[in-house]
C-alpha cells in the first residue's frame, strides 16, 4: 500500500489581500513555475495518513481563533527570488500551538523558526531577484492584511489539491 500524500496547511487572507498577493505572483513568477496560487505558509509536510486527526486539530482552533490583522512589514532577498515579510503575534501564537500540538510529526524545516511570507517570485536569476526587490521596495511602505482561516492541502507533485478551508471565529 502506498504512504498518503503529505499535507500542507496555509493562512487564508481576505479576498484583497490575497488577489493583490496573487497578482504580484503571477506577474513575478515564472509561468513554467506558478502551479499555485500565491499563499503563506505555516507548514509544508504533515503525514498525510493523520488527515482525521490532523482535521479535527485545525477544526478545534480555528473555532475558537477570531480573525486577526499582519503587518506587511518589508521585501525579503530569498537569493534567486523575493517575498513579502508579514508579521502577526496571533499567527506566531497560533502556529506555536499548532507545531507543539504535532511537535513528533514535524519535518527539520517544519521545526525551524517560522518567518511568515509570501513569496511573488522565485526560481529566477539571483541578479532579476535583486532588480525586483529594488523596483518592488522603492514604493513600499507598510500596509496590513487579515488572516480569516486556514486552508490545508494535499501535495502530490504537482498543482495542490485542497483537502478543506477551516474559517476562524466571526
Amino acid at each position: 500500500m502506498t504512504k498518503p500524500a503529505p499535507l500542507i496547511l496555509t493562512l487564508v487572507l481576505d479576498e484583497p489581500s490575497f488577489a493583490f498577493f496573487d497578482e504580484q505572483r503571477r506577474r513575478y513568477f515564472p509561468p513554467e513555475r506558478n502551479f499555485i496560487p500565491a499563499h503563506l505558509t505555516l507548514f509544508h509536510h504533515l503525514p498525510g495518513d493523520q488527515v482525521e486527526i490532523i482535521h479535527e486539530h485545525i477544526e478545534q482552533k480555528c473555532s475558537a481563533q477570531p480573525r486577526f490583522q499582519l503587518d506587511v512589514t518589508n521585501l525579503r532577498f530569498l537569493g534567486r527570488g523575493v517575498a513579502y515579510a508579514l508579521q502577526s503575534p496571533e499567527l506566531a501564537d497560533l502556529r506555536r500551538s499548532l507545531a507543539s500540538q504535532w511537535a513528533h510529526w514535524l519535518t527539520p524545516q517544519d521545526r525551524q523558526n517560522h518567518q511568515p511570507h509570501v513569496t511573488v517570485q522565485n526560481n529566477v536569476d539571483p541578479q532579476k531577484a535583486r532588480a525586483l526587490l529594488m523596483k518592488l521596495s522603492e514604493p513600499f511602505v507598510l500596509f496590513q492584511v487579515q488572516g480569516i482561516g486556514l486552508d490545508l492541502w494535499w501535495y502530490r507533485g504537482g498543482p495542490w489539491e485542497k483537502v478543506r478551508r477551516f474559517h476562524f471565529a466571526e
